[in-house]
């Protein structure tokens, strides 16, 4: 639907806004249409001036229809590429794209790039145009079509056209479609005609458009290459599996270049879900016998060509086997799929009842409920959801803070005439129900002046809602990284901002009535009060620890890119030193006025944690400054302010120091620091990387929220 108000492209279920598809400038009196095409293409159309102003085919998926573009469009900068699905069904990224890369006029060619590599190029297409045809890449399969290329100050981009009937009844004829499908091939989808070639690039280049890649190993040939087995490898040999919980899912390809590039690898398979690897090791001499009656488990043997008739009459029971193999695999995916669901459901609805129990104790009462001097009995009360809306006036969008991962944040007033900001949980979160639950056994523990205070709760139906006191100055972010407004942060301030956050994260660490370790400390997460004292904020992520535990590992890595200690991010372990290593990047943030996420110097292609490093190194640890800091700081301050910082984002987390060590260290100049050892950084990386990385922190984050998808460092 399109939203009366906002003009805003929606999918809403009710009242709820569930999607938004755009964000568009609305002018009261514009006319706007949604509208999907027969060709395919969706479109939110102004018709007042006749102007798009977004549509479907600006977002390819895996799919080029008639109309769709791949290329770029040079003004904006988009990027219009088709990016395989890990496998088929799931519609998770693979490690495929497709992008039509014309290095002139007079040179247009195709490349397919696996995990940012190329792997397959269409050459030179220029000169088989015939007229407006590829004749390389036209397909005889009684459905025409027409291939063209646009070369401009614009638009860079190819197209494909094609006449789609349309019956008198308004059904729609078969039309040609392009498909990359999950190993990289790209594919005329009514007949399934490969257009790229070969089915797999062994990593050596050949006619059919296989790029080059590293040399060849001395242990493979040009005549090695996957062929599907049933059967057994001969004892001694070792079976490995990928770890299912890594960030980053392999597709069945990157499980097959994995295989090539190691030379004690005899076969591999995918793991039931489809995705990542099992592979089996042994001698390059290991024998594989094949099992008539194929009952063995699939694999695909990696063999030298050398071909036989005596193995012609096998191919019948292998090709029976991978066809129970296949129906088998389909059953078994399909149990645990359903008992996933039923789990799922399950802990939904006893997340649900301990909810109420909790709001039930004595730790909450009603917020209408006052003693006999007028004062509210707890400090955490239970809001009606008649009163959250009245307070909001329905949750209007001019009262609206925000929204995060959780969902939005609306500003209301109590009935004492205070502000206050409402967490409103969305339904599609499954982040926020932890939050939530989170957050609500901690909101009646802890209690310290740099933490920002919960007033209460509300739950009515499916809504969920947490009620914070209202901070005037926003997050530390909001002044922190803006031109303009990071000139309010002197270096008094900016002083007093990083003890507080060092005061309030010892108070969790060590003194409050529970161990807590935060997991998402960043910018946005330190609220700013009317004084500019700093608060922490949202405990969705936060672990409560037992008096005599050090650290715990966890198979659902949780955070921000960027702020991530590397134990934790590659292996899971956190502990308080997680925390300190968070609270390093965040003062190198608060020096500089910069991002660790988004940093970019064009003569140091390193982070903001390696360029402090480097320049610690060189002795210019003042360049870090803000410039809006010049004359306002004691140099000695600022330098041991940036050692502390470099201290507590030192690899190893043994050599970190703890909360309290940190305090003593900013406010004793006396005590001798200790020198830091070489932080975790990125390096090395080119101008057009360095874009690319900024492109994906900002896909991991957005608007710096909380993300659980990782990517390697």
């Amino acid at each position: 639907m399109i939203h009366p108000d906002t003009g805003k492209l929606i999918i809403a279920s009710g009242e709820a806004t569930l999607v938004n598809i755009s964000d568009n400038k609305f002018t009261p009196g514009d006319n706007l249409t949604a509208t999907l095409s027969y060709t395919g293409n969706f479109k939110l159309k102004n018709e007042t001036d006749n102007q798009t102003l977004w549509q479907s085919f600006d977002y390819p998926t895996n799919l080029l229809l008639p109309g769709m573009k791949i290329g770029v469009n040079l003004k904006t900068g988009q990027s219009w590429n088709l990016t395989s699905r890990l496998r088929i069904g799931n519609p998770d990224l693979g490690a495929f794209t497709l992008s039509w890369e014309p290095t002139d006029e007079a040179s247009q060619r195709f490349m397919i790039r696996r995990r940012g590599q190329p792997y397959w190029t269409s050459g030179n297409l220029s000169n088989q145009i015939s007229p407006n045809k590829f004749e390389f890449l036209t397909v005889d399969n009684g459905y025409p079509y027409n291939i063209s290329y646009i070369y401009n100050n614009d638009e860079i981009y190819f197209t494909i056209h094609a006449n789609v009937h349309v019956g008198q009844d308004g059904s729609i004829g078969r039309y040609p479609v392009w498909y990359l499908d999950p190993e990289g091939r790209l594919i005329a989808g009514q007949t399934y005609s490969v257009l790229t070639g070969e089915e797999f690039c062994y990593g050596y280049e050949t006619r059919s458009g296989c790029v080059a890649g590293p040399p060849l190993q001395p242990c493979r040939s040009e005549n090695d290459q996957f062929n599907v087995r049933n059967g057994d490898l001969a004892t001694g040999m070792v079976y490995n599996t990928d770890d299912a919980n890594t960030s980053l899912s392999l597709s069945f390809s990157d499980c097959m270049m994995k295989c090539w590039d190691d030379c004690s690898c005899l076969a591999i398979n995918t793991q039931e879900n489809g995705t990542n690897c099992v592979t089996w090791h042994g001698p390059k001499s290991t024998k594989f016998k094949i099992n008539p009656a194929g009952t063995s488990e699939r694999k695909y043997v990696l063999e030298s060509q050398h071909p036989s008739k005596a193995t012609t009459h096998i191919w019948a029971p292998i090709v029976t086997g991978i066809f129970l193999l296949s129906f088998c695999f389909g059953l078994l995916w399909y149990l645990k799929k359903r008992n996933l669901r039923l789990k799922a459901e399950e802990r939904q609805r006893r997340d649900d009842q301990y909810i109420i129990g909790l709001m039930a104790s004595d730790s909450f009462n009603d917020a209408s409920n006052l003693d006999s001097s007028g004062r509210k009995k707890s400090e955490v009360m239970v809001f009606s959801y008649a009163f959250i809306v009245a307070s909001t006036n329905d949750f209007a969008s001019e009262n609206k803070l925000g929204e995060g991962g959780f969902g939005p944040v609306y500003k209301g007033k109590l009935s004492d005439g205070r502000d206050m900001a409402i967490k409103r949980l969305s339904r599609a979160s499954g982040q926020g129900l932890v939050e939530f639950k989170n957050e609500l056994i901690l909101i009646t523990k802890l209690k310290h002046t740099n933490l920002v205070r919960v007033l209460g709760c509300c739950i009515h139906g499916e809504e969920k809602m947490l009620i914070y006191e209202y901070m005037p100055n926003k997050s530390l972010d909001f002044f922190l990284f803006d031109e303009t407004k990071k000139t309010h942060l002197d270096w008094t301030k900016r002083s007093n901002i990083i003890e507080g956050i060092a005061q309030g994260m010892l108070y969790l660490h060590k003194y409050s009535r529970m161990r807590v370790i935060h997991r998402d400390l960043k910018a946005s997460n330190v609220l700013l009060d009317v004084s500019m004292n700093p608060k922490i904020s949202d405990f969705g992520m936060a672990r409560i620890f037992k008096q005599h535990e050090t650290e715990a590992m966890t198979n659902r890595v949780v955070g921000t890119y960027g702020y991530m200690a590397p134990e934790y991010a590659m292996e899971g372990t956190f502990s308080e030193k997680s925390d300190v290593f968070s609270f390093g990047v965040l003062t190198l943030e608060i020096v500089s006025g910069r991002r660790n996420t988004s940093f970019y110097h064009r003569d140091k292609s390193v982070n903001l944690i390696g360029y402090a490093w480097e320049l610690w190194l060189e002795g210019d640890a003042l360049k870090l400054e803000d410039p809006t800091l010049v004359n306002t700081h004691a140099i000695h301050q600022l330098l041991r302010t940036i050692h502390v910082a470099l201290l507590c984002v030192q690899e190893n987390a043994s050599d970190r120091p703890v909360m309290s060590d940190i305090l003593s260290m900013l406010n004793n100049d006396i005590t001798t620091l200790p020198v830091p050892n070489q932080p975790t950084f990125f390096i090395g990386r080119t101008t057009l990387n360095s874009t690319s990385e900024e492109k994906k922190s900002n896909e991991c984050s957005v608007n710096k929220m909380t993300v659980t998808v990782m990517e390697a460092r």
